[in-house]
């Protein structure tokens, strides 16, 4: 008698099945209800097909719609394999590579046939239909195990240069798997190489809870050395609602594009003599000084120090610090040498470097540099923590395409921190950072998410270290008493930095998108490599933990992120211009002018519009560079001594004295730090 598989539930239950079973038929053995609602399951914690027969006992979790991340994560992985089929049946002769799921979709790159030109947006709406026609077939996705030289075979045979390349590199001794779209062999089935898990079939899938977006140029592998693919890339979801839900977040936030805005407020300016680096503008960089002013006051009130560190240091000062053996290609090097210049006085674009030319480095963290100042001098014990601040400017060699806005950046400034401490004051010092964090989220109006990066596979330092640091992280932020579902607690294995485990604050804006922005890292490698010390109670040398941290991240980005949360509408405080006096007739003009010259006296940031122009084009010209407040003026307003407040984002004015205009102002303008109460 064949001996039974026992199938554990979560409810706690056994199943006793016959061996060549699938967790379709457990669910089937449950009721039909469950049968239906079931699309995959994990089995023994893995993500598995759900046709796929058990090969032991095993813990069987089945997995519905309701389960939405593991939902979605198969949807989208299918609509990927779905889109590939889609463009190989209506153009014949492409060639696939590869399609992973992505945050909110997928994509696939494809090469087109030679006889046609690449893949655009105007194949867009016949690829949907195509795929909706797959899905709408309910084709069975059926998994199958294959050799590495079936692989091949069926690669080459089919032209497919890309898919053979990759057979040849995979290992023989691992199992390969493919899926078909519809039955093996059969008329109309298509076949890809994947691990899956998928679906068990095409009709799983929303026809209409999908929709293509883009394309873009993609090279094989990534290396542009190789051939050029089309991307093309989609967003997929569970239904209908989720899309178009989806759908109009993008909306949202491409009316808060912080590019559009910044032309719209005249804050900053981008072009390709400077790449990656920003042009700010009067206004722009107000908003700047504001942030900049804001930071130091914390930072102040923290116990820092603030500091200012060299923008170029020696190679071998990388090299020690072990991040030219490990982040060379994103940084910038220049020889240390005079450029020959002829008697015109024009210097060669191309000059000539002596094979044994010292290299300085432009720094792309400012770490290496607060650690050279640590040193200066003895250190004791009783000194610690040194918390040592600094706005550093950085930069990192980021390839050109993958710039964006302030977003991604190759020049920027850090609000950064370094904190030297014994080992009994890690806990403590990343407590209190968890406050001060929080503090300076919350004068923003994020709500956010701490999340721990865990140990990455390529590592410096020991499994003890890394033992202890991560620890004493996850122990900080309990005693912070954050680590807890309201703050989003969540660990992530393998995102750590190279030399130290971090924490990292999620921030979530005004449309629900989330921003990775602030750091805290534990590093006990840097300061053994740089040789840092400290004289202990014991009158011996010791190490000191060096704690990496910063809060905004990076002003650059941050002012981009406040831009797109605010929707350009600045808060008061760190609004470029604060208030504008506007006349409705040139009697008003000199009224205006007292009133522009209270203001000011009251420390409020205005400016004044006299034009001869209607005040409704006033109020559309200033809303759209989302001033805050439009005073407006005529003559009963000079005569009474009022002004008319049209508030941003209102639709109707308040006519007040100009002195409580004044005081409202001011109670605005005030950065929340300094406010009381």
């Amino acid at each position: 008698m064949t001996e039974l598989l026992k199938i554990s539930l979560p409810d706690g239950s056994v199943r006793e099945m016959e061996p060549g079973s699938t967790p379709a038929d457990v669910a089937a053995a449950i009721g039909p209800g469950l049968a239906k609602a079931a699309i995959a399951a994990r089995v023994d914690g893995e993500l598995r097909d759900i046709n796929r027969p058990f090969e032991g006992d095993a813990e069987l979790a089945l997995v519905t719609s309701r389960d939405e991340e593991d939902a979605l994560e198969l949807a989208r992985h299918d609509f990927a394999h779905v889109l590939a089929e889609a463009v190989q049946s209506l153009f014949p002769g492409t060639q696939i590579t590869f399609g992973p799921a992505t945050d909110d979709g997928f994509y696939y790159d494809v090469k087109a046939p030679e006889t046609r030109e690449p893949f655009s947006m105007d194949d867009l709406p016949a690829i949907e239909e195509e795929m909706r026609r797959i899905i709408k077939a309910d084709k069975p996705l059926h998994r199958e195990v294959w050799s590495r030289q079936q692989l091949i075979e069926k690669w080459e045979a089919e032209g497919e240069v890309f898919k053979a390349e990759w057979a040849k590199e995979l290992p023989e001794n691992e199992e390969l798997t493919v899926y078909w779209s519809g039955g093996p062999n059969e008329e109309g089935s298509w076949l890809d190489m994947c691990r899956g898990p998928h679906l068990p079939s095409t009709g799983k899938l929303d026809p209409q809870a999908f929709k293509l977006m883009r394309v873009a140029g993609a090279y094989w592998r990534g290396d542009q050395n190789n051939a050029q693919l089309t991307r093309i890339y989609g967003t997929g979801w569970l239904n209908k609602k989720q899309l178009n839900a989806h759908l109009t977040r993008l909306e949202e936030a491409a009316k808060r594009d912080h590019r559009k805005l910044g032309r719209e407020m005249d804050l900053f300016h981008l072009q390709e003599e400077a790449h990656g680096s920003v042009f700010w503008h009067p206004n722009g960089y107000r908003i700047w000084r504001e942030l900049e002013a804001y930071m130091r006051r914390k930072m102040d009130g923290a116990g820092y120090q603030e500091i200012k560190t060299p923008q170029l240091m020696d190679v071998r000062q990388w090299t020690a610090s072990g991040h030219w053996g490990k982040y060379a290609e994103n940084m910038f090097a220049v020889p240390d040498i005079v450029p020959e210049v002829d008697d015109s006085g024009a210097a060669s674009s191309h000059p000539k470097v002596a094979p044994d030319a010292d290299w300085m480095a432009i720094k792309p963290m400012n770490c290496p540099a607060h650690v050279l100042v640590f040193k200066q001098g003895i250190t004791s014990y009783r000194d610690l923590p040194i918390r040592l601040g600094e706005m550093g400017c950085c930069h990192r060699n980021e390839p050109h395409g993958a710039l964006h806005g302030l977003m991604r950046v190759r020049q920027f400034t850090q609000d950064d921190a370094h904190i030297f401490c014994t080992e009994s004051q890690v806990v403590e010092e990343v407590r209190a950072f968890c406050k001060l964090a929080e503090s300076v989220y919350r004068d923003f109006g994020f709500t956010f998410a701490i999340k721990l990066a865990l140990r990455p596979e390529k590592r410096l330092g020991s499994d003890a270290d890394w033992d202890k640091a991560e620890q004493e992280l996850r122990d900080a932020v309990e005693e912070a008493g954050m680590m807890s579902e309201e703050f989003g607690w969540e660990e992530l294995p393998g995102e750590g930095a190279f030399y130290a485990p971090k924490l990292e604050w999620h921030l979530t804006d005004a449309i629900g998108r989330t921003w990775q922005v602030g750091t805290i890292q534990g590093d006990r490698v840097l300061p053994e490599r740089l040789d840092a010390s400290y004289i202990g109670e014991d009158g011996e040398k010791h190490r000191p933990v060096m704690l990496h941290r910063a809060i905004f991240g990076s002003y650059e980005r941050f002012i981009g992120i406040l831009i797109e949360h605010y929707a350009g509408r600045m808060p008061v405080w760190l609004a470029p211009v604060q208030a504008v006096v506007a006349t409705i007739v040139s009697d008003a003009d000199d009224y205006a002018r007292e009133a522009v010259a209270k203001l000011e006296a009251a420390g409020i940031r205005v400016e004044s519009d006299f034009r001869n122009e209607k005040i409704n084009y006033k109020v559309r010209e200033h809303s759209v560079a989302k001033v805050p407040h439009l005073l407006v003026v005529g003559n009963r307003e000079a005569e009474e001594g009022t002004v008319a407040v049209r508030t941003l984002g209102q639709q109707h004015q308040k006519v007040m004295p100009l002195d409580e205009a004044i005081a409202m102002l001011k109670t605005e303008a005030t950065p929340p730090d300094l406010r009381e109460g």
